[in-house]
Order: structure tokens, then sequence, then C-alpha cells
């Protein structure tokens, strides 16, 4: 039986993903090397794009990592995957690499040296998923990541494991911590409600990744007259608020029902979860482009 295969972006052209093919000797290959993106699609429509391309500007600018391209570009190429796909629901990965010099060295390679980038559809059902509408459990994780976490790099190993740690832990997702503080999930923020009915998020710095949809579900609680505090809060606080919850582009607003095997609240998904999730999905098929 013939599986019908993608077409992907590599460097300027369009294959079908058996085709796609990148040196061995790039750098994202032997050293993450590189930063991505991600952009849900609803309805066909990109969303976020504006917020992911100035994140992606910013991750590139501080490794010093070239970007030929502008938002315009970058637009076109996204919109054409979608089309060649017939993509109605899922995401656009966008990968961005120092590319490859012809061989292996830690230095950077001159100027001359042309970046690598690669894009490629993953269709998925966002709207419409089990995590969004029954929640998720949450184990916790040491965060052992390296100290640049507010850059979006491809060295995504730590992460998986902790996703594989919490999965064996018969939780769904991990949150990691530090100093006692959680910082964020392994591919998300983390959120919490208190029983004052403040929504608490972590402050952004070096830390964590500065998410977009964290940023949006900020201005859909603002909407909403909720107070939203950036800060750090303790795994014991998270098991004893009124809600939590976790935001992604690939997961929108999700509840979280368990905290390391302690039900959040009645151990069902939160109102004002469910009512931000539905906002933001709202608010996203308005804005999406």
């Amino acid at each position: 039986m013939m599986t019908t295969q993608r077409t992907v972006y590599v460097n300027g052209d369009y294959v079908a993903e058996g085709e796609a093919r990148v040196s061995v000797f790039d750098r994202g290959f032997l050293f993450a090397d590189g930063v991505y993106e991600v952009c849900s699609v609803l309805d066909g429509k990109l969303v976020d794009f504006a917020g992911h391309m100035r994140r992606l500007a910013r991750s590139a600018g501080e490794l010093e990592l070239p970007l030929p391209w502008n938002d315009d570009e970058l637009l076109a190429i996204h919109r054409e995957l979608i089309r060649r796909n017939a993509l109605e629901e899922g995401m656009v990965y966008l990968q961005l690499t120092r590319g490859s010099a012809g061989d292996r060295d830690f230095a950077y390679p001159d100027a001359s040296t042309p970046p690598t980038l690669v894009l490629f559809t993953q269709a998925k059902s966002l709207v419409d998923n089990l995590g969004g509408k029954q929640g998720i459990r949450i184990a916790t994780q040491p965060d052992l990541r390296w100290a640049r976490r507010d850059i979006k790099t491809v060295q995504l190993l730590y992460p998986a494991m902790a996703k594989m740690a919490a999965k064996a832990a018969g939780a769904d997702d991990a949150w990691m911590v530090e100093a006692g503080r959680i910082t964020e999930g392994a591919s998300n923020n983390a959120w919490m409600l208190t029983h004052e009915g403040t929504l608490v998020t972590r402050e952004l710095s070096h830390a964590i990744l500065p998410g977009i949809t964290r940023s949006v579900v900020m201005e859909v609680a603002e909407a909403l007259s909720l107070e939203v505090e950036e800060r750090g809060f303790s795994v014991e606080e998270a098991q004893a608020a009124k809600e939590c919850f976790v935001t992604s582009a690939s997961s929108f607003v999700t509840p979280v029902i368990a905290v390391d095997d302690v039900a959040i609240g009645d151990g069902r998904p939160g109102e004002v979860a469910l009512k931000l999730r539905e906002a933001y999905i709202e608010e996203s098929r308005r804005r999406a482009i």
C-alpha cells in the first residue's frame, strides 16, 4: 500500500519528503547549531505568524546565525507548503541551521557558508483533541537544560528525556523544576490559577522560552478581565491551586488535572482554563493569515 508523501522545503526546493537531503556535515546535525519555530494552522491559515517570526529573528540573532529571508519570503514558503499538502489543521515546522562548511569544526564557518532552511508540515487535530477536553497529567522533573532557554534551539534532547520520564511515571507531560520553582513544561509554558482568581505564570528571563501563545493568552485573559501575575511558583503551590494549565502553539490552552499524582482542584479541567482555550481558539481564527 503506497503512502502519500508530504512535500517539504529544503534550501529553496519543494521536494517529496523521501527525497529531501541535508549534508551529514550540517551543523544542526553535528552541534545542534540551529533554531526552529512552529506555527499552528487552522482552517488552512497560519496562527500568530508574525510573533513566531519575531522570535525566530531574535533566536537567530542571539546565536549570530544568518537569517537571509524576510518575513514575506518566509510567509510565502509557509503558504506554499500548506497549499501543496492541502493542510487544513496542524503545524508548519521551520528549522534554520548554520549550514555545512564541508567538515566538522567547532569554529563557526565564515560568511560564505549558506545557512540551511528546512520546513515541513504535520497534520494534527488541534481543536478537538482529548487533552484539551479532558486535561493532562503532569510529572515534575529536574531542569537540567543549559542556561539560555530563551533561545528556541533545536537541542531538545533533555526535554525529550523529561517527557519520557513523565510517561514512565504515568503522566502525559513534564514540568521542569529548578531551585524549588517550576520553570516551564518540556514543550510549553506552565500556569496556575490561585483561589483568589489570579493567573500566575513565570516571568520572562533566560530561564524560560518566551511563548508566543503565552503572550496571546495574556491578551485574552485581559479581555476576560482576568488578572495575570508573572512570577515563579513551586510545585506545592501548583498542587494547591484552583486550576493549572499549559500553553503552547501545538496545544493552545490545555488544562492540567494532576501534578505528581496530586489532583488539581476537583481533578477535572478547570472552568477558567476551558474558557481561555475557547477564547484563544476564537481569537486565533480571527487573526490567522
